[in-house]
């Protein structure tokens, strides 16, 4: 497609707006992390744990002794008695280990005799840490003993660097201790919490700090390091939580919550793992074993905590201890924190830019395709070296994402809006619509809001009265006819005022102007096409009496307010239509014209409208449209012969007298109605009747039911033909004999739509 020069800028501008959309929507999708989403991208990472860097051996350190099936066999069922338990701590001293760490817990007494035995062994160990359970409900709260061995182990240096937001760590009420005698002895405690799952039941974080009675623990795996390596833990909390863990000269990297990623090195049985029962016999190697930091715990089926990772759905938690005491030792941090999701943005913003820039130079859409398949493949590399070489967890979804999102969003610009937008646009509102009007809407498009959009406009309903009936006495070929010599004329009384036909409802007109383009005096131009359909209903009638068709009257409704519109439907049907209260309520006042006996009824916001707004200059095109200026300067409605008498400037374009002040079904609140009866003030007679109605409206709203009879009845004397005054006269004599209640606000409640 060619385009001169402004035309190449708009295109530039276009295509750089599409693809900073794609970036921004990309952004508040990865802000917001839906559910979907989120699943999405985690099992992107485990790909790249399992397939693209695949399983990695442990460093020498630690080593895994399970309570196993072989174990259980041998040793009877778990758990085991603590003299059992007693021969393991002093064979694992025999062997050498530098720390044994258990992942069970002795909460419950078993004897005198073997939990002595048991809390002998870790007195002559000397190296024993032992796990413990928080929990958020508890039966039964630890001794006062248990608790003050619980506190030799909480963390004592904390470096606070500003006020932390409270409950910055995890938080638990009560926890589950082992037994004052055999925790007596033992070198320090640690919890083997593990946080909840990600939501798709995958554990891919350890809690290392709980708080607990006002003091921070460590857990299982940290307390194990901690005396591993001989240091001290020291903590640095921040404003927004935990900054950062140091033991010795080892950082350890955690989320503000002190949460830490655990970089899993593959499946279950990664790690060294000995039987408990081998340990016991003695028959494994002594050098195995010399120096380690040993875990214990089950991986018997039926007895261990298996917990789903990204390797194995099944996976011990002794060896998620191991695992998290083994990235910690060799150093092997996983890192999501502000740096990876800075990068992350980065590339979301840059990269749909980059591709919709190239797409503009690229001829059809396979090589559009082969560019956007191209930059796909770049960033999941880049994804690839960042996490195999500098162990960063990038999202590898949200810059696809944005990448796929500039793709579909230029490739249907080109395709749907600049080589279709006319035919489109045609197709779209020529139907309801003048020509002139669509012809505007083709020469500006940028001026059209496709799709829902919320507006202030002007909304005609109009229906002929009586039509069942009308339709129950007439021939159908009768009845189409005269449907088609009304509707006709009618339509195009709402097009040469610059409204849209939103749609037929059998004999009913619905009409809303202000909208698809904006028109600034749609008010009055609503109110002009309801004056005009009327005239042109008179001289229908007198030429449907020739043909001995029957009379027909219209009631016409309209108000001004907020609604939605826009195209509504299928690709295959689709109409332009609005929505909301104010197409409701325009609905109703059609229908009041029956209970009033009046043929237009218009609300006062559409009053206000019309009265606050400002005449326009309008160009004459063909077909002429009605100029607002004229309808301010006419006395009386356009008849295309003459030019009308000039009026005052500072009159009101419309002659209307209040009606009533109504509470119209499916609405709370009472609105004031108006009757429509011309244009201009210069009907002498009418403005007679608007004056002598209000003064006895005014009586009617005070409650003096007998001077506002008498003022309705002289009305009738006057203006035989006037229903409005039959009504209120019927209503003082209701009122006279059953009077309103004192709050009465003149309100009339309208029983029927």
């Amino acid at each position: 497609m060619k385009r001169g020069k402004k035309g190449n800028h708009t295109f530039l501008f276009v295509t750089i707006s599409l693809g900073l959309l794609s970036a921004l929507l990309s952004l508040f999708l990865y802000i917001w992390s839906p559910r979907f989403l989120r699943e999405v991208d985690l099992r992107y990472s485990d790909f790249g744990f399992k397939k693209l860097r695949g399983i990695v051996k442990p460093g020498p350190d630690v080593v895994i002794v399970a309570i196993d099936e072989k174990s259980v066999n041998e040793l009877g069922r778990w758990p085991w008695s603590r003299k059992h338990i007693a021969e393991l701590v002093e064979e694992l001293t025999d062997y050498g280990a530098k720390l044994v760490s258990f992942d069970v817990i002795f909460s419950e007494p078993e004897s005198d005799n073997a939990d002595g035995i048991l809390s002998s062994s870790i007195k002559g160990a000397k190296n024993i840490i032992l796990g413990y359970y928080f929990r958020p409900t508890s039966t039964q709260e630890p001794s006062s003993e248990s608790l003050n061995q619980l506190n030799r182990s909480s963390i004592k240096l904390i470096k606070f660097i500003d006020k932390p937001r409270s409950s910055f760590i995890g938080e638990f009420p009560f926890v589950e201790l082992n037994i004052p005698q055999i925790g007596a002895h033992a070198e320090g405690f640690g919890f083997f919490n593990f946080p909840n799952p990600d939501t798709d039941g995958v554990f891919r974080r350890a809690q290392l700090l709980i708080i607990f009675d006002e003091k921070i623990y460590p857990s299982l795996d940290l307390e194990s390091i901690r005396y591993y390596l001989g240091s001290q833990i020291l903590l640095n909390v921040a404003s927004y939580g935990v900054e950062r863990i140091n033991i010795g000269s080892k950082e350890i990297p955690t989320d503000e919550n002190g949460e830490f990623l655990i970089n899993y090195y593959g499946p279950t049985g990664t790690f060294p793992t000995y039987s408990a029962v081998d340990v016991i016999s003695g028959v494994i190697p002594k050098e195995i074993l010399k120096d380690k930091l040993v875990f214990i715990g089950a991986t018997e089926i039926g007895i261990y905590d298996a917990r789903s990772t990204p390797f194995d759905a099944s996976f011990p938690g002794v060896e998620m201890h191991a695992t998290v005491a083994g990235n910690i030792l060799d150093g092997r941090f996983l890192i999501k924190n502000n740096l990876t999701r800075g990068l992350d943005i980065l590339l979301l913003l840059i990269m749909p830019i980059l591709l919709v820039l190239l797409l503009m130079r690229a001829q059809g859409t396979f090589i559009g395709f082969t560019i956007l398949l191209a930059l796909i493949f770049l960033h999941l590399f880049l994804n690839y070296i960042f996490f195999t070489r500098f162990k960063l967890i990038l999202s590898a979804l949200y810059p696809s994402l944005s990448l796929a999102f500039g793709y579909i969003f230029f490739e249907g610009y080109r395709n749907l809006v600049i080589e279709r937008r006319s035919r489109y646009l045609r197709r779209a509102f020529s139907s309801y619509v003048s020509p002139a009007l669509v012809a505007e809407i083709l020469l500006n498009p940028d001026k059209l809001k496709l799709g829902g959009e919320n507006r202030i406009i002007t909304v005609l309903f109009s229906d002929i009265r009586g039509f069942t009936t009308l339709s129950e006495k007439s021939s159908p070929e009768m009845l189409v006819s005269l449907l088609n010599e009304y509707l006709s004329p009618m339509t195009q009384i709402v097009m040469d005022e610059r409204g849209t036909l939103d749609k037929y409802i059998g004999d009913a007109i619905m009409a809303i102007f202000g909208a698809p383009l904006d028109v600034p005096d749609h008010s009055m131009r609503a109110c002009v096409s309801a004056l005009h359909m009327l005239e042109k209903l008179e001289k229908l009638n007198q030429e449907w009496k020739g043909k001995d068709w029957p009379h027909v009257s219209i009631g016409i409704g309209i108000n001004t307010g907020q609604a939605i519109v826009g195209n509504m439907g299928a690709d295959v049907r689709f109409d332009y239509t609005a929505i909301g209260d104010t197409v409701n309520l325009a609905s109703r006042l059609e229908g009041l014209n029956k209970f009033y006996g009046t043929s237009i009824i218009i609300t006062k916001s559409t009053l206000e409208d019309i009265n606050s707004s400002e005449p326009p200059v309008v160009s004459r095109v063909e077909p002429p449209l009605a100029s607002p200026s004229t309808i301010r300067q006419s006395s009386g409605l356009r008849t295309g012969k003459d030019e009308p008498p000039v009026a005052s400037q500072d009159e009101s374009p419309f002659l209307v007298r209040e009606l009533d002040l109504v509470q119209v079904k499916g609405k709370n609140e009472p609105i004031t109605i108006f009757e429509l009866l011309g244009l201009g003030n210069k009907d002498y007679r009418n403005v007679e009747l608007v004056n002598l109605f209000n003064k006895a409206l005014s009586l009617y709203r005070e409650q003096r039911f007998h001077e506002a009879k008498e003022a309705f009845s002289e009305i009738l004397r006057a203006f035989p033909e006037d229903e409005p005054s039959s009504l209120y006269i019927k209503r003082c004599r209701d009122y006279i004999e059953h009077p309103p209640p004192p709050d009465w606000g003149g309100v009339y409640i309208a029983k029927e739509k």
